[in-house]
């Protein structure tokens, strides 16, 4: 990039020189004014190539800059998104997902699986307040029948109503459309007696 603008600094200093030569000729102009005019022409030009390296030296610190940032926030989502799709599971098969002060309850893939197709879902009403591992609805299907049991102590802030008329919802998408409830979380510290997804695979593992 230096060679280029010393390049364009000579093609100047060329110019200008070509200009003020045919001033030479003229009787009515000095030597002492030409070679003013040159001088002053010089300056400019080298004004101009000083000015514009520190400005290009600049640009790898801020791309660097730029490229930090957009790191931090790459992880910072990442971290957000584990965080928020994280489940926990009780020993009789219900899960929770907790945002923020509310749980989203619902039962496990291994528990639909178990009880075949889902004809019925008796869930609480909103408002109701449900103690750790209370039994709060049930679940009936072709061939058994299975109580829920709350895997927090909350209050029912929410039923999935959708279940009413499409119980089935349970066994085709239990940890999306298939949720049961909602509630607060009152207690928060009984979210570390539940099983993240290792261990939960695991007690199923001892199940069989």
């Amino acid at each position: 990039m230096q060679s280029f603008a010393v390049m364009g600094w000579c093609a100047e200093v060329m110019r200008v020189h070509l200009a003020v030569k045919p001033l030479c000729t003229v009787q009515s102009v000095d030597r002492h004014s030409v070679k003013m005019a040159m001088r002053v022409a010089l300056r400019c030009v080298s004004a101009n190539f000083s000015h514009k390296g520190p400005r290009l030296s600049h640009l790898p610190q801020i791309s660097a800059a730029l490229q930090l940032r957009r790191t931090d926030l790459t992880r910072t989502l990442s971290t957000t998104s584990q965080l928020s799709t994280a489940l926990k599971f009780t020993d009789k098969h219900e899960w929770v997902q907790v945002d923020g002060k509310v749980g989203t309850v619902g039962i496990s893939n291994f528990a639909q699986e178990a009880l075949g197709d889902v004809v019925y879902c008796g869930l609480p009403e909103i408002g109701q307040k449900l103690e750790n591992m209370e039994e709060f609805g049930a679940l009936e299907s072709v061939k058994a029948a299975s109580e829920l049991y709350s895997p927090l102590t909350g209050e029912v802030t929410e039923v999935n109503t959708d279940l009413a008329e499409n119980p089935s919802l349970v066994n085709k998408a239990c940890y999306k459309e298939g949720w049961l409830i909602k509630m607060t979380i009152e207690n928060p510290s009984e979210l570390d007696g539940l099983m993240d997804d290792a261990a939960y695979e695991k007690f199923i593992k001892s199940l069989e």
